[in-house]
């Protein structure tokens, strides 16, 4: 199964994983954060970065692993309650309604005598009922 990332969250992912590799490389390298440190507790470093990366991992979940597991969960529920008679847009644009469900494909109907059949992952929304036939009439 793909799994895509918005290009939005792309900044603020490569951010994250700087931020954690840095986190990281500060707890292989304590001779390098107590150099930094100066006159501080001798273990409250070690802490402070087991928490930051703790909040980075935590941060990864929110923004970008849990939407995505989501999404994919609604895309399976979508996928499994196509019928005869939905409106379906796939992936690539095409408009159709839905003639056949088989358990890979689903055959759609995108014009008169046209039939297309399509993996059924390919279908990205279904429609409300009617916007065919509003779409046929302008």
């Amino acid at each position: 199964m793909r799994f895509s990332i918005p290009v939005a969250l792309l900044g603020r992912v490569a951010l994250l994983i700087v931020a954690a590799c840095t986190c990281v490389a500060a707890l292989v390298i304590p001779e390098a954060t107590a150099a930094d440190a100066g006159t501080g507790a001798p273990g409250t470093a070690a802490y402070s970065e087991i928490l930051m990366i703790g909040a980075f991992v935590a941060i990864f979940y929110f923004l970008v692993l849990r939407p995505q597991s989501k999404r994919a969960k609604e895309h399976k529920s979508l996928l499994g309650g196509l019928a005869k008679g939905d409106e379906v847009v796939t992936s690539g644009g095409i408009v159709g309604t839905v003639t056949k469900v088989e358990d890979q494909f689903v055959v759609c109907k995108v014009s008169d005598n046209v039939e297309l059949r399509f993996q059924k992952h390919a279908v990205a929304a279904t429609l409300p009922k009617g916007t065919l036939k509003s779409l046929n009439e302008k």
